[in-house]
């Protein structure tokens, strides 16, 4: 093997191990999203939701489609509060199934059938009980129907993998 070569291979299995070695010894806060909530804005915390929430650098990103308050056999119940659980139980499924974590759920975007303030509590409820103090940042959009006419809500995800 001549010299340059040599020299060639020896700096690819650096320049390898260097990288590996950083990736495994990278802080698992490295990994973490970033909650923003200004002081000099209002604190949507208790509505259940954050202003901002910064991705970490070099993480891959998945995106939930939306999921509905459809059970496993495809049933929708009629009322809004099963149907807003189910479909919260439904996007863990999904996140458990990216071997991702509620924590690294950057942004939701929710769409709401008829919404009025009297959904907003099942709404943070909900959203407050899966996700905890890490609330990610998130958009409700009120809409006059969703894909088929029993469904009431919908939710989809971003979600930043490791």
């Amino acid at each position: 093997m001549s010299r340059a070569i040599k020299h060639l291979f020896i700096g690819g299995l650096i320049i390898m191990n260097m990288g590996f070695s950083s990736a495994a010894t990278a802080h698992e806060t490295d990994r973490k999203l970033t909650i923003v909530n200004p002081k000099t804005l209002y604190d949507p915390t208790p509505n259940g939701y954050s202003t901002a929430v910064i991705t970490p650098g070099g993480g891959r990103v998945a995106y939930i489609s939306g999921q509905g308050g459809q059970d496993s056999t495809g049933g929708l119940s009629p009322d809004f509060a099963v149907q807003v659980k189910q479909a919260y139980a439904n996007l863990h499924a999904a996140i458990d199934a990216l071997g991702a974590k509620p924590d690294q759920v950057a942004k939701l975007t929710i769409f709401v059938v008829d919404h009025d303030m009297s959904k907003l509590e099942v709404l943070t409820r909900n959203v407050k009980d899966m996700f905890g103090e890490t609330l990610p940042a998130q958009t409700l959009v009120p809409v006059p129907k969703l894909a088929i006419d029993p469904m009431l809500f919908e939710v989809e995800a971003t979600v930043i993998l490791d």
